[in-house]
C-alpha cells in the first residue's frame, strides 16, 4: 500500500497530514497510508482525540491499548504505543508487563486488561462475572464504553497495519517487537 506525503495525498487527507507533521514533527507512516481514504484518517484521528479525552488516566490508556495492540499482533503500533508510553512517563513494570504479557503491577490494571482483552477477543461479548469483576475492581458502565471507544480507535489501526505491513517509523525502531508465542 501507498505512503501518502502531503503532495502525494488525496485533497481530503493534505491538511490532516499537515496537522499530524505538526503535532508529532513528522508524519507517522500510519497517518500517511490511511491518507487514502481521506474519511478514514479524519476517524482514526477523531476517535483518538475523544479517547484521549476519556476518564482513563495515562496507565489505563496506556493499558487499553497496549493489550488490544498486543493481541490484534500488531507490528507497527506495539513499538508505537511503547514510545507513546514512555513519553507520558507511564512506568516501565506496565510497559513491559503488556508487552510480555504477563500480569499488570496492580490488581485494578489488571482487571481493566482482562476486560479490554475479553471485549477484543470475543467481539464485545463479555459475561455477567466479567462486568462483576470488572465493577468490582473500581470501574463503572462509563468505562466499558470508553474501552469500546479505544477498540474502535485500535481496529482501524491495527487492521490497516496488518493490511500495509506498514514500515515502523523511525522513532519506534528501538521498541521493535514480535508476540511471544503462547500455549
Amino acid at each position: 500500500m501507498t505512503i501518502h506525503t502531503i503532495e502525494t495525498s488525496p485533497e481530503g487527507s493534505k491538511e490532516l497530514l499537515l496537522q499530524s507533521k505538526k503535532a508529532h514533527g513528522f508524519i507517522p507512516n500510519l497517518h500517511g497510508v490511511l491518507a487514502e481514504a481521506p474519511t478514514a484518517l479524519a476517524a482514526y484521528i477523531d476517535l483518538h482525540k475523544h479517547f484521549m479525552k476519556s476518564s482513563f488516566d495515562k496507565d489505563e490508556l496506556t493499558v487499553v491499548w497496549q493489550t488490544i495492540n498486543v493481541e490484534h499482533n500488531c507490528h507497527y503500533c506495539v513499538p508505537g504505543h511503547t514510545g507513546i508510553a514512555k513519553a507520558m512517563k507511564v512506568d516501565d513494570a506496565i510497559i513491559d508487563a503488556l508487552r510480555n504479557q504477563t500480569e499488570m503491577p496492580t490488581e485494578k490494571l489488571q482487571a481493566l486488561h482482562l476486560m479490554t482483552l475479553s471485549m477484543t477477543r470475543n467481539r464485545g461479548v463479555v459475561s455477567q462475572q466479567e462486568l462483576t469483576d470488572f465493577y468490582a475492581a473500581g470501574y463503572s458502565q462509563s468505562h466499558i464504553l470508553e474501552i469500546i471507544l479505544g477498540l474502535s480507535q485500535k481496529v482501524i489501526s491495527n487492521y490497516t497495519n496488518s493490511v500495509a505491513a506498514t514500515p515502523l517509523d523511525s522513532s519506534s525502531e528501538k521498541y521493535a517487537w514480535t508476540k511471544k508465542v503462547t500455549k
